[in-house]
């Protein structure tokens, strides 16, 4: 199934930051709320500055109209605010996005060893997102960063325990 763009992706002016606060605000709200959805249905996790800017999200093509640099900076500050996005460098280039956080992350993914049976089991963080069992869930394919922060919100609920064996990192549920 193919994405659903809002109507405002093929709105000209929505590619230009609006000076009045109000309006400026709304559009900003557009724009978080179109990057978490078209991430989360191409399951994005990592992603560079400038390869998003040059992707169909922010430059649109049918139109021929592209969101600049500072503005694209703009919304990524925006979803850094809500707690959507990390920098995972200094320089600000690479980051991880946030569609669902990761306590959220951590309660699908205890909802499904727990609908399982599976509390009491230990697994390697390979198995979690890219084994057999999970195939077909949610969290399949999960960024292995985002894997750990969801864990450990589950292990400050005192739901798992993350180990660490042979270099290779490890979970069990409780």
């Amino acid at each position: 199934m193919g994405f659903e763009w809002p109507w405002q992706y093929n709105f000209p002016p929505f590619y230009t930051l609006q000076p009045n606060v109000d309006t400026r605000q709304k559009q900003l709200s557009a724009w978080t709320s179109l990057v978490l959805s078209f991430c989360r249905h191409n399951k994005f996790y990592t992603m560079n500055v400038m390869e998003i800017q040059e992707s169909p999200l922010f430059n649109n093509k049918k139109i021929q109209r592209k969101l600049p640099l500072e503005s694209v900076q703009v919304v990524l500050e925006e979803l850094r605010k809500k707690g959507n996005l990390e920098w995972l460098d200094k320089n600000k280039t690479r980051f991880l996005i946030m569609w669902r956080r990761p306590d959220e992350w951590g309660k699908v993914i205890y909802l499904w060893v727990s609908k399982n049976g599976m509390t009491n089991s230990v697994f390697t963080l390979y198995e979690l997102i890219n084994g057999d069992e999970t195939e077909g869930e949610e969290f399949h394919g999960l960024d292995e960063s985002m894997l750990l922060k969801s864990l450990e919100t589950l292990q400050l609920e005192h739901k798992a325990e993350i180990f660490t064996l042979n270099d290779s990192k490890g979970v069990k549920f409780f």
